[in-house]
């Protein structure tokens, strides 16, 4: 196992860096936060394909991006940590078709679930507030997954511009 040189981590805060600016940005158009979101920045969750070093900027960005959340502490933790899931889940993808999927997946159930806790508690409305709360922020996700990111990965595969990152960092 390679320890991490200068590049990944440099690559890692940009990608982080960036991920916070594009969700900042999308918050402008009230896009980032809700049960409907479509964040921008989570097209930079397909990275960690390329690159599975910058599954860890992906989690700082998504930290320091989550402070202006709405749901307060509870979206500080669990919208990170599936944000850190998927990005690692993405690192083991094989097809590249297959990179969106792992954070639409894991946004879709967690945030969801923490969406839908937040309104209703784990009372009777939950199951539906649930269902309609993780199948909006899933196709938020997939939108940005796959449009946005699969553009993005299209690019960045062709440029070469992420160093090859450890595998094993994880």
């Amino acid at each position: 196992m390679r320890k991490p040189n200068i590049r990944h981590i440099t690559a890692a805060a940009l990608v982080g860096a960036l991920y916070v600016a594009l969700s900042y940005y999308g918050n402008i158009f009230g896009l980032t936060y809700g049960p409907i979101q479509c964040r921008f920045s989570e097209a930079l969750t397909v990275l960690p394909f390329l690159s599975p070093i910058t599954t860890w900027g992906l989690f700082a960005g998504c930290i320091l991006s989550n402070v202006l959340s709405p749901y307060g502490p509870l979206d500080l933790i669990f919208g990170s940590l599936a944000t850190l899931l998927a990005g690692l889940m993405t690192a083991r993808c094989k097809n590249k078709w297959l990179a969106p999927l792992p954070p639409v997946l894991c946004n879709g159930i967690i945030v969801g679930g923490m969406i839908s806790f937040q309104e209703t508690g784990f009372t009777r409305a939950f199951p539906a507030a649930f269902a309609f709360n993780g199948f909006t922020v899933a196709l938020g996700e997939a939108l940005a997954c796959y449009v946005l990111g699969m553009f993005l990965l299209t690019l960045l595969e062709k440029a070469r511009v992420f160093p090859k990152s450890p595998q094993k960092m994880m």
